[in-house]
């Protein structure tokens, strides 16, 4: 899914903003919209821990400009280090691939504005 931001960056306090709505934006079937602005894409994590995730991703905009993605990934990862115990990895940006595995129940997969954010506990290889 792509996003288009009309080429402007977004300011700290919108992103903030929609993050905020993100209570009520909770959709029937258990993706979670943000004035149509940002979509969990995928995820297998609780309904709790997406929140989380989200909450997280806001407090790290507040810190660092939206261009510092390896902040804002660090950020994200030390906070569920702290709450959920060790082994978890963040990758943030406008444009990644990847393969790994995860350990069920903590992947999630969103974007929101100009960023994709990936957030998930590494989990052992089936091979």
């Amino acid at each position: 899914m792509h996003i288009s931001m009309n080429g402007s960056v977004p300011s700290k306090r919108k992103l903030k903003h929609l993050i905020e709505c993100l209570i009520w934006a909770l959709d029937l079937g258990g993706k979670i919209m943000l004035e149509g602005k940002a979509l969990i894409e995928d995820t297998d994590m609780p309904v709790k821990m997406q929140i989380q995730a989200m909450t997280s991703a806001s407090e790290a905009l507040d810190l660092y400009d939206v261009i510092d993605c390896k902040s804002i990934a660090a950020h994200i990862k030390k906070e569920f280090d702290t709450r959920y115990g060790s082994g978890w990895q963040c990758v943030v940006g406008s444009s990644f691939g990847c393969f790994f595995t995860h350990s069920k129940g903590t992947f999630i997969y969103f974007a929101l504005e100009s960023l994709k954010f990936l957030i998930f506990k590494g989990g052992s290889s089936p091979f």
